[in-house]
């Protein structure tokens, strides 16, 4: 990686670090029709696999490489203009992958290998664009690799001078030649990466949030499901919102009407199996049930009252009405870990307070007697208990005890 800027040129990426970001795609316009599908297909037949790594203990002088999960063709990384800066790169696909019958040895399809490098703007995030480059490559396995440039040789050598000279010559290196940017580029400008900032803070590869066009959303409220009033426009926000940015080209122009009429087939033949699943469950706004469901109610000043209109005489009893008519309201808790912890936690949020503010949690046992809560006790709650929560303060700081009548 170097600097070849001319004299004065860009003197505000002076002293100040860039972004590359990498990328393997097709050089052939028919399939970069259908790359989606493509890298799709490759994915569902290499599970856990990635098409594009940096290779680490041999690249100098990069910052925070990053790799997003969802974009296996895609890495990046930060790197100083100033200083020796070499990245090697890993691709685990060969190019036989994407032929239609599987052609071995030379018959296989041409990658591009592009680089597109941002300065970092007013804000601290790398956004505008500085350079893009590229270069075509094709990848074999060893024999094949061998195979390839010995008839290209023997190819050449055949020819005359005249028609040799229509070819580039052969060199030691390969210089990556300047082109347009990744079409993509133009939602970075109003999507800047995350994380990237003057504060470069370390990331290791393998974590998401990386690319520009998959930057982390936040999460979506609780009812987030898709109407059939909903436009293209914000359509593509939701699947962004619940994590199928890797699909949003693929249905640009679909509006949330057109999204919910696709079956669980359509759904899966599109996605693959994986995705597919849950994007149908997603789009019919599935809920996933919790393990248990309590219901809880704080003692209140009312019950309190209840509690002391039934030790009072009759009489008193009937002037004050019926106090078997007083209203409670009740919370529902869900429990998917059922645990002592989780317990604490969902309560601790009922009451607005920091968990460690609740000391312990006890359940009332028969003679008035105090159960510690532990797991294996919640565990065997019933389904829908009802409890009254009470609470007791602690002996020796400001926390709480709970009690569940």
């Amino acid at each position: 990686m170097l600097d070849n800027r001319k004299l004065g040129e860009l003197p505000e990426i002076n002293g100040k670090l860039v972004k590359s970001i990498f990328r393997v795609v097709f050089h052939d316009r028919r399939l970069q029709y259908t790359e989606h599908q493509q890298l799709e297909g490759w994915r569902w037949n290499r599970p856990g696999d990635r098409i594009l790594d940096i290779d680490i203990p041999m690249s100098v002088g990069i910052i925070d490489p990053r790799a997003n999960p969802t974009q296996l063709n895609t890495v990046e990384f930060l790197w100083d203009p100033t200083k020796r800066t070499s990245v090697f790169i890993q691709v685990h696909c060969i190019s036989t992958e994407f032929t239609m019958r599987k052609h071995g040895g030379e018959k296989g399809v041409p990658f591009r290998v592009q680089i597109d490098t941002f300065k970092e703007n007013e804000n601290g995030e790398y956004t505008e664009h500085l350079h893009s480059a590229s270069c075509q490559i094709k990848v074999f396995k060893p024999k094949g690799a061998d195979r390839k440039q010995k008839t290209d040789r023997e190819k050449m050598e055949k020819r005359t001078p005249h028609e040799k000279e229509k070819y580039q010559p052969s060199y030691e290196t390969t210089i990556l030649t300047e082109c347009s940017p990744w079409p993509e580029i133009t939602y970075v400008n109003n999507s800047p990466s995350p994380g990237f900032n003057s504060s470069h803070s370390s990331f290791s590869l393998g974590e998401g949030n990386g690319s520009p066009n998959h930057q982390p959303e936040p999460p979506p409220p609780v009812s987030d499901n898709l109407l059939p009033t909903t436009t293209p426009q914000e359509a593509q926000q939701w699947l962004h919102r619940n994590r199928f940015s890797t699909f949003t080209r693929l249905f640009t122009n679909f509006s949330g009407a057109d999204l919910l009429k696709l079956t669980r087939d359509d759904v899966i033949q599109i996605c693959g199996p994986a995705d597919g699943i849950r994007l149908f469950n997603a789009l019919k706004g599935r809920m996933v049930r919790p393990r248990l469901t309590i219901y809880v109610c704080q003692e209140s000043v009312q019950l309190r009252e209840q509690q002391q209109q039934q030790q009072q005489p009759p009489q008193q009893k009937q002037e004050d009405g019926d106090s078997n008519g007083t209203f409670f309201v009740y919370h529902a808790i869900y429990l998917e870990e059922l645990t002592a912890v989780e317990l604490t936690e969902k309560i601790a949020q009922l009451f607005s307070i920091s968990p460690h503010q609740i000391s312990q949690i006890y359940k009332q046992g028969p003679t008035g007697i105090h159960v510690l809560i532990s797991d294996e006790m919640i565990q065997n709650f019933q389904e829908e208990a009802c409890f009254i929560l009470d609470t007791m303060k602690a002996e020796t700081s400001d926390s709480y005890h709970v009690i569940l009548k």
